[in-house]
């Protein structure tokens, strides 16, 4: 099974990429419409069309680091370099710490440090702008926060010392359980829950993407759910007390293109830093 899995994602076409993401996207797009968690009123294509334009501005920036990717992972791999390179394990071990720790310094740790960099949270305030989050929100990201996330990507894979295949795997589980926990969908309570406890389940992660502090400085896992309750960044606010949106945004204009685009570099924006 696990040797299956390394099979396919060190040879995965780029067309079965792309059907991963898109595959997501439509699924839980699907999903929303017959159980939302909220029940907005909004013109759900506009919504989506100003998202989808920022998936494919991530999409031109991840394709152009892509060679110093492959380039990166062929290094560590040839010199034994990085923290899984250090000791031989099972295959099914390797894969699990090797996503976990992935997951740490791809997602995690960039995510936090954008929260606490002035100058980085100001692109990433365009995520955090969304007041109707979907799933076509897990990929609104300025280019220039795109371009933080490629970088840390480079990094992960140096430190992991992750063969390609891993890093495959990761993205690809990174895109879907991001459309998942960005889904507007409404689980039972228990299970949300009981899922959070392991991946970064829906409730989960919209708490983060409240209007204001504490909340919006909470839960910053992508995948595993394990690093906020490690680093005491886990919060449970009830999700009907959670509105979306930033309090030092103007949220009517969140679907505005030109507005997002120049959020970064509006030098009058408050960022409570």
């Amino acid at each position: 099974m696990v040797e299956s899995i390394v099979h396919y994602f060190e040879t995965i076409p780029s067309l079965h990429r792309a059907l991963i993401l898109a595959g997501g996207i439509s699924f839980f797009w699907i999903i929303e419409g017959a159980v939302p968690l909220f029940k907005f009123q909004y013109n759900k294509w506009r919504h989506g069309a100003l998202n989808i334009f920022f998936t494919l501005t991530t999409i031109v920036i991840n394709f152009a680091f892509a060679l110093v990717l492959v380039k990166a992972s062929d290094w560590v791999v040839g010199k034994r370099y990085g923290l899984m390179q250090l000791m031989e394990m099972p295959l099914w071990l390797f894969m699990i710490l090797g996503l976990l720790l992935m997951d740490l310094i791809g997602a995690y740790l960039i995510h936090f440090i954008e929260h606490k960099v002035k100058w980085m949270w100001k692109f990433h305030m365009v995520h955090h702008a969304d007041t109707h989050v979907d799933t076509t929100t897990a990929n609104r990201h300025h280019p220039g926060e795109s371009v933080f996330r490629a970088v840390f990507a480079v990094l992960a894979t140096i430190v992991c010392g992750a063969p390609m295949w891993l890093v495959m795997l990761y993205q690809s589980m990174s895109a879907v359980l991001s459309q998942f926990n960005h889904a507007n969908i409404r689980l039972p309570q228990w299970l949300d829950d009981a899922v959070s406890w392991v991946i970064i389940s829906p409730n989960m992660h919209k708490v983060h993407h409240h209007f204001e502090r504490p909340q919006t400085d909470s839960n910053y896992g992508n995948i595993f759910s394990i690093w906020d309750r490690l680093f005491q960044t886990y919060d449970h606010t009830p999700i009907d007390q959670v509105k979306y949106g930033l309090d030092v945004l103007d949220n009517s204009k969140d679907e505005n293109l030109g507005i997002q685009l120049k959020i970064p570099f509006d030098g009058k924006l408050k960022t409570d830093y």
